[in-house]
């Protein structure tokens, strides 16, 4: 099948990583994965959360917004109210970070990676874990210049991608129109050493079989290797 931007069935969107998008926020990064734009900004709070006062652990933890010109229909600001999909993608990127961050290196503080979509075109999710790891191995980076932790903070890199069935055919990536019409949806977290911190695998239409679900973990992970060596060279 031809995909509408032209690109295979195992073909990446063009991904793009700038640091320092905020000029008050130093560690930020904007994400760009084809038409799906998120600005991902790392801050330090000198304070751990009270459930870990008096442990010597950190904390890593992330918030998560869509702006209202972001998709083709507005899209009405939380105002204070975090509607059950935005509360599931913000524990969603948390608990990815945290996977790959070491706590007790980090000293009794806090690092929130706010994750802001400009442009919304399907993988708001997965290009927020992506650009997240980088703004937050920025902060940790600074943090050690700074002589303010010394320890190996972060063990690896950890990144995300969609992958999907439409009409019968595995895809890596999937933009908004292909998800909106995917038989079967998946987001999938991992590690530079091919472990996996998240699965998240819906059959959108029919059930999917074994051998299905086998080719899209191997798109995935094709997709994740290609968007970890994008980080590391942007980190650079």
């Amino acid at each position: 099948m031809r995909r509408p931007d032209g690109r295979k069935a195992n073909e990446p969107r063009s991904v793009h990583l700038a640091k320092g998008f905020f000029r008050s926020c130093p560690s930020s990064v904007l994400i760009e994965a084809g038409g799906t734009r998120v600005a991902c900004a790392a801050t330090v709070e000198q304070k751990a959360p009270p459930f870990l006062a008096g442990t010597g652990r950190g904390w890593v933890t992330a918030e998560y917004g869509m702006l209202p010109g972001s998709t083709s229909t507005r899209k009405n600001r939380n105002r204070g109210k975090v509607d059950g999909r935005t509360s599931e993608i913000e524990r969603l990127i948390g608990r990815c970070l945290r996977a790959v961050t070491t706590l007790d290196e980090l000293g009794e503080r806090t690092i929130r990676i706010d994750c802001d979509v400009l442009d919304a075109d399907g993988g708001t999710r997965t290009a927020s874990i992506t650009g997240a790891f980088v703004a937050l191995a920025d902060c940790v980076a600074r943090l050690k210049a700074g002589g303010a932790v010394s320890g190996k903070v972060i063990r690896e890199p950890v990144a995300a991608v969609s992958v999907g069935i439409v009409d019968g055919k595995p895809l890596l990536d999937l933009a908004y129109v292909e998800d909106s019409a995917a038989d079967v949806d998946m987001n999938v977290a991992m590690t530079a050493s091919g472990e996996f911190v998240e699965i998240q695998g819906t059959a959108e239409s029919r059930p999917f079989s074994p051998d299905e679900l086998e080719a899209l973990l191997a798109l995935a992970k094709r997709g994740i290797r290609k968007l970890i060596r994008i980080q590391k060279e942007a980190l650079r």
